[in-house]
């Protein structure tokens, strides 16, 4: 058996920082050797949080493989220069990336690799290549795109809502995305509607509804705890630990490419 991946994991305390931690103590192929959040944090998962402030120093220090980050754009930014000049390859599942924040990324990724993914779940996956496939085969039908997150999410459409619209337009072609609809707005051909819904606790969901002809394929995906990501992230974290440096997506890791 190989040697386990040494794991560094941002925002600790944070939602997805706690379920990558919480996944990592199930797996034999990842070692957490660091864990840092910006505020003060003693112990989550059995892990020691350190510092965030001190990242460039605890990069040298504990060498890690890898660096997962699920926290916000300004702080992934900083925490994958950090990666760039310490030689870690990052996992980055943070989204709301401003134009600078993604060119952040792509300069990063001249020096590491630099895995980026709105979403790490296997079903998202499926369901973006069966929403490229439903385009592609029902040309002129009318396209709707829902998102439903927990109320403290903050970026709205979500990363995954985003992608899935990029998906479609790479295959019908660039469309006016319509968000949300009020007053007298009759729909206009080619538009595709945009919908994001922010209450509870939900985890994510997302639906791509395709409707005309007398007929409507609704295609939906529901994820039930954030564990799915983490593990997701764990599984991409394996995969691109000794990657030449570049820029990478989850579908790499599905593909093993």
């Amino acid at each position: 058996m190989s040697e386990p991946v040494r794991l560094a994991v941002t925002g600790a305390a944070g939602r997805m920082g706690r379920e990558v931690l919480d996944a990592a103590t199930d797996r034999d192929d990842v070692d957490v050797v660091l864990a840092v959040n910006r505020s003060p944090v003693e112990e989550i998962s059995g892990v020691p949080v350190r510092d965030a402030a001190e990242i460039d120093e605890l990069l040298e220090v504990e060498m890690p493989d890898v660096l997962v980050d699920f926290t916000g754009p300004d702080s992934s930014a900083d925490y994958v220069a950090a990666c760039a000049d310490a030689g870690v390859a990052a996992v980055v599942g943070t989204t709301g990336f401003d134009e600078a924040g993604r060119a952040a990324l792509e300069s990063a990724a001249e020096s590491v690799p630099v895995l980026k993914a709105a979403n790490f779940s296997r079903g998202v996956a499926a369901l973006r290549r069966a929403v490229r496939e439903a385009v592609a085969a029902l040309p002129g039908y009318d396209i709707e795109v829902t998102e439903t997150h927990h109320n403290g999410k903050r970026d709205a459409p979500s990363g995954t809502a985003n992608t899935i619209l990029d998906d479609i337009e790479e295959v019908r072609g660039e469309a006016e995305r319509v968000h949300g609809r009020v007053g007298d707005q009759p729909r206009e051909d080619g538009e595709i509607g945009v919908h994001a819904r922010r209450a509870g606790d939900v985890t994510g969901e997302h639906e791509v509804l395709l409707a005309g002809n007398h007929e409507l394929l609704s295609l939906t995906h529901r994820a039930g705890a954030r564990g799915v990501f983490a593990a997701g992230a764990l599984d991409a974290a394996v995969w691109v630990a000794g990657r030449d440096a570049g820029r990478y997506d989850f579908d790499d890791v599905l593909d093993q490419r």
